[in-house]
């Protein structure tokens, strides 16, 4: 199977898991961008492999179960997020904000791991998986802070940056002053620097070779005035996961 098949597999559950419904195949092919015959055939494919069944004849087409159990059997089994989600789950039940675990994938993008919601009703949220700019969000930020000078410097210069509010950072000199002012009071930070109303402080650990970071979101009026008690939880909990290595 071609990069682009499983680019249109992971598609198509993205779609499934937007829309909450059966879809015909027109809708699918419409809203995937592609031939109604190529979208056949991938529907074929997924109904002789368990993913997907006809709910009834020209009734449309709905996921089975089996994704989510291979999903579910998938995280209960990843060795990083074995060892950190109750650091995690702590943090997400004391801060009472969305708790994110990320990583650095290539050319310094930030990917989200594990994302666990907040219980309020106003709240951030987001899936794993999805990826994020490093200059402008905090566990980026926290990530960005674990490489050697030459190497952040050589990543900061290499990005582009867009302004996305008045707050944006968008030159590599400026976000290097940020990281460095930011550390020094013992967090890294994204005051409504991607929405005006978003905020995130976040700090980094290493298991064996790799970096991770930790982050808690939330809206701005709620993180801003308790960024050092949220950043204070943070370190700990970093470092407790740290010791466990």
């Amino acid at each position: 199977m071609g990069v682009k098949n499983t680019l249109q597999i992971s598609q198509l559950f993205e779609v499934f898991s937007r829309e909450k419904r059966a879809l015909t195949l027109s809708e699918l092919a419409r809203q995937l961008e592609m031939p109604a015959s190529s979208c056949l055939n991938l529907i074929r494919t997924l109904e002789l492999t368990g993913y997907l069944y006809e709910i009834g004849r020209r009734q449309g087409y709905y996921p089975t179960g089996r994704l989510l159990k291979i999903a579910q059997t998938i995280s209960a089994n990843d060795p990083v997020l074995d060892r950190v989600k109750p650091a995690l789950q702590e943090l997400r039940d004391a801060s009472a904000e969305t708790v994110v675990l990320s990583k650095f994938r290539d050319e310094y993008r930030v990917v989200y791991l594990d994302v666990l919601d907040s219980p309020s009703s106003i709240r951030y949220t987001a899936q794993p998986g999805e990826v994020r700019d490093a200059y402008c969000n905090s566990a980026g930020k926290a990530l960005l802070s674990t490489l050697e000078p030459k190497e952040q410097a050589r990543a900061l210069a290499g990005m582009k940056m867009v302004r996305k509010t008045e707050r944006t950072l968008v030159t590599p000199k400026a976000v290097a002053a940020n990281l460095l002012e930011t550390q020094r009071k013992g967090w890294f930070s994204n005051l409504g620097e991607t929405l005006p109303d978003l905020a995130g402080v976040a700090w980094p650990f290493k298991l064996g070779t790799e970096h991770y970071a930790i982050s808690i979101v939330g809206p701005l009026y709620r993180i801003e005035p308790n960024i050092e008690r949220l950043a204070s939880m943070l370190r700990v909990a970093c470092a407790a996961i740290e010791q466990k290595d």
